[in-house]
């Protein structure tokens, strides 16, 4: 078994919407697919898979590339990141996590973040684990 970390096809689409709808507790929305279609342009953002070259896709995640005047260019999100609950104990999360941070290396991004939401606050030790650090708290507003 090797996990490697590549980027996401149109063929890995079901199941990375299918990883999306189990981190978000919901069945596939209308929308997820335009999203993802998009997100394979590469230019606002992409989607890394985790594969096994034995079982397939263990897990996923989606960065989105921002432009932001602080930072003299773009930054970057972590906007999703899912592992299979087989596939954990594997280290696709952590693989996934050093694809997303080479992506936006490779962007030329000057900063990468991510939100923990009070249901995910427990993952804070893995992602310190990978040089995050939390600065300040989020405020949001629903626009739909």
């Amino acid at each position: 078994m090797t996990v490697t970390v590549r980027p996401a096809t149109l063929d890995d689409k079901q199941k990375c919407l299918e990883f999306i709808g189990a981190l978000r507790r919901e069945d596939i929305r209308d929308g997820w697919a335009e999203t993802y279609d998009a997100l394979m342009v590469g230019d606002r953002g992409t989607v890394l898979v985790a594969d096994d070259d034995e079982v397939g896709v263990l897990g996923m995640a989606t960065i989105s590339f921002n432009l932001a005047i602080r930072y003299s260019g773009e930054y970057c999100q972590l906007e999703e990141l899912f592992v299979d609950p087989n596939a954990r104990g594997k280290n696709a999360g952590g693989l996934l996590i050093e694809g997303i941070l080479n992506a936006a290396r490779n962007h030329g991004c000057a900063e990468i973040g991510l939100y923990l939401i009070e249901r995910t606050t427990h993952n804070r030790p893995f992602y310190e684990k990978y040089g995050f650090r939390v600065v300040g708290d989020e405020m949001r507003q629903p626009l739909r």
